[in-house]
């Protein structure tokens, strides 16, 4: 796949795919056992790793006790393994080298590495049963009597515990290395493997790249990059080798917030030196439902094309509740690194064979729900049904009773074209702190053209699996005003939905495009604002930008009701860069307005 140009999109002539998914992921995520003590409960998903293998897919991800396996991207299984480790799985590496599957988790000390040759069936064995001590490193507690380490550096004598966030590869000549690094103080490092029998370091860890805020606006904490003085965390290392270049990736500058992304170094040589990417971040999302985008991993489908995982935010129960985002990405000819977020929670075709154009793979289906009134059978304090038209999982409904039988309506205000459905699930003190043969997901959902007569739009089946995020696509359009929610059965105390998406068409033109797009760079080089003049009757707004008026591939959405203007604070210094806005409702999206270039 390659960069998409800043043409509106398009009507398809033929899909890119039968199968559409939407993010967050449908997948049973599973109920975290950290904060059981403090009675503190939330379903949670990070640091996803998805690795083809034996024409399957395998997704590896943060506390999860297994894993998922998938044969075409949309549809998962979780698999229970026979070895795991009795404390979980944070951050783990895994690789396939075409006959086995190595699996490595996240550590301060020396772990065992697990291997296998029978995925499907969570067959592993041990690669190694223990590590070899991390040359160079100090013991854990040790490593705040060290000192920090820029780029530019001599190499450090000394180094933090680790391999934390670990990630490995194999480079087209059999060589292997490990990348790992998780620090507001100190650096991603590498150092290259002896696979020949388990697991051994060659050499002496390598210190390859740091974070640098003072130039990399991107880089800046907090909400929309506004804790300005807080540390900064560069975590999340994953290589990617595309026509001779080393892409090494990293995620910042935290996961707590909208603006986790990922970056890239280039480098001819696994082990740098590595250059930074102007165009960074690659993979950045801090407008819309599902927020951040940082700590995944890159790799190609078996149709050739290139996605790009990552981590989103919600940190409602707990600072690190998140979920799992899939994007579509490629490499330019000139090998310029796309993760493709526009419209990044809104539905995407999942391609069946190979597709050029990352853009492409949205559906054009719109959100046909925002701020639509919603009404419930029954309320929980102050948590209203208003909550789940807001776009926001961060807020939600609460049923006063979780009872078989309680209904969640929305009103579209006028019959639409309905083509998909996504209801987002939130955990008010739901009591759960693991796996239980009752935590599942059961509901349908219905239509209706007046609010009386009712009618099946989908529901969950007979499968018995917990569906946090589920997403249905309808099998054929649907032409309704209200849907409605009928529950049957959560695992969680309460009956709690953040929001009740509702995607398709309103059957009209799309908007026109903005005019009067004005962009200012603020005498801060890494923040500049833009504004233009609103839309009538427009949903929301695209914010794009990048090195070039044909690669607009970064994008901040903003609502309409969020105003025209939008302080971007992600550019870095010494970097020019081309901007544009376009316009979506309910009908479609809007060309470009016209782009606007900041020296």
């Amino acid at each position: 796949m390659i960069s998409a140009v800043h043409a509106a999109p398009a009507e398809f002539a033929a899909p890119p795919g039968a199968r559409t998914y939407a993010n967050p992921l449908d997948l049973d995520y599973r109920y975290n056992f950290e904060q059981l003590n403090e009675g503190i409960s939330y379903r949670t998903g990070a640091d996803p790793v998805i690795v083809p293998h034996g024409g399957a897919y395998y997704l590896f991800m943060t506390l999860a006790d297994g894993y998922w396996r998938s044969t075409n991207l949309v549809d998962w299984n979780f698999i229970t393994p026979n070895r795991w480790p009795f404390d979980s799985m944070v951050a783990p590496a895994a690789i396939s080298d075409g006959n086995r599957l190595i699996l490595m988790r996240a550590a301060t000390t020396p772990e065992p590495v697990l291997v296998t040759k029978d995925p499907a069936r969570g067959q592993f064995d041990f690669l190694t049963r223990i590590l070899p001590e991390l040359p160079n490193a100090v013991p854990p507690g040790w490593d705040r009597d060290l000192p920090a380490w820029h780029a530019g550096d001599a190499q450090p004598a000394k180094i933090p515990p680790g391999p934390w966030d670990p990630a490995l590869f194999k480079d087209d000549d059999g060589r292997w290395y490990l990348y790992w690094g998780s620090s507001d103080t100190f650096p991603l490092y590498g150092i290259e493997l002896d696979m020949h029998d388990g697991m051994r370091y060659i050499g002496k860890p390598r210190a390859l790249i740091a974070l640098d805020p003072k130039q990399h606006g991107w880089e800046r904490f907090g909400q929309d990059h506004t804790a300005e003085a807080h540390a900064v965390y560069i975590e999340g290392a994953w290589m990617t080798k595309v026509d001779g270049r080393y892409y090494l990736q990293y995620a910042a500058p935290g996961t707590e917030y909208n603006v986790y992304a990922t970056g890239t170094y280039l480098s001819n040589s696994p082990l740098g030196p590595f250059e930074y990417a102007p165009y960074n971040p690659v993979g950045y999302k801090p407008g819309g439902f599902a927020i951040g985008a940082g700590h995944g991993n890159t790799f190609a489908d078996n149709h050739g094309n290139w996605w790009n995982t990552g981590t989103s935010w919600i940190g409602v129960n707990w600072t690190f509740e998140r979920r799992i985002d899939l994007f579509p990405a490629g490499f330019s000819a000139d090998g310029q690194m796309v993760v493709s977020t526009r419209f990044g929670d809104f539905p995407h075709y999942m391609p069946e064979g190979r597709a050029e154009d990352p853009q492409k793979l949205f559906t054009g289906w719109m959100l046909l729900s925002y701020r639509k009134h919603a009404w419930a059978s029954s309320t929980l304090g102050k948590f209203a049904a208003a909550n789940v038209t807001d776009e926001d999982p961060r807020t939600f409904w609460v049923a006063a009773h979780d009872e078989p039988g309680q209904t969640l309506t929305v009103d579209l205000g006028a019959q639409k074209t309905l083509r998909a459905v996504q209801v987002d699930f939130a955990d008010y003190e739901s009591g759960r702190y693991g796996d239980a043969p009752d935590i599942y997901t059961e509901f349908s959902l219905e239509h209706s053209a007046d609010g009386k007569n009712w009618k099946p739009l989908a529901s969950t089946g007979s499968e018995r699996r917990d569906r946090p995020n589920a997403y249905f696509q309808l099998p054929s359009p649907v032409r309704a005003r209200y849907v409605r929610y009928v529950h049957g059965h959560v695992g969680a105390a309460h009956l709690a939905i953040s929001d009740l998406r509702v995607f398709g068409n309103a059957d009209g033109k799309p908007p026109p495009a903005p005019r009067e797009v004005a962009a200012r760079r603020d005498p801060d080089p890494r923040s500049v604002t833009v504004s233009w003049r609103a839309v009538a009757g427009a949903v929301g707004y695209n914010v794009r930008w990048g090195g070039r008026p044909d690669r607009l591939n970064l994008c901040y959405q903003v609502f309409a009701d969020k105003g025209t203007h939008l302080e971007l604070r992600a550019l870095s210094a010494g970097v020019s860069y081309d901007i544009a806005v376009e316009a979506f409702d309910e009908n479609g999206v809007s060309a470009l307005s016209t782009v606007v270039h900041v020296p």
